[in-house]
């Protein structure tokens, strides 16, 4: 069989990140934290005490007190900020897949995280509804 000209050039994936554009995407630039390693797109992130980005799910000290950073962004680009702060550009705002966030490992995303990601302006559902 001759298959002169016939090649493979490449592929396509689907990104499930986005569960529909009802809502408007928005973005912005934020500093990510050093110590938070390779970040994946679609990682979930929360604003520590600082006002830094850090993984959804980091837990800081404030008044000799363990306490949760707050739901705010989504990343919208890969980012290393292993050793250092790094700035990166995050989804304000849109509409997304809960399941395809990333959150830090032993960590699962709660109510109360939902609703803090609906008042900044990030609605997340459980599928593709669009």
């Amino acid at each position: 069989m001759n298959i002169t000209g016939r090649e493979n050039v490449g592929a396509c994936a689907p990104e499930f990140l986005f569960a529909s554009s009802k809502y408007p995407v928005s973005k912005v630039l934020m500093p990510v934290a050093s110590g938070e390693g390779k970040l994946k797109r679609g990682t979930a992130l929360a604003l520590n005490t600082a006002g830094k980005c850090v993984i959804l799910g980091t837990k800081e000290t404030v008044k000799d007190n363990e306490v949760l950073a707050t739901a705010a962004y989504i990343l919208a680009e890969d980012v290393d900020a292993t050793d250092a702060d790094v700035t990166a550009e995050v989804y304000r705002s849109g509409h997304f897949i809960k399941n395809a966030l990333v959150v830090k490992d032993d960590y699962t995303m709660t109510a109360a995280d939902v609703e803090e990601f609906r008042k900044a302006g990030i609605m997340l559902d459980n599928g593709i509804v669009e």
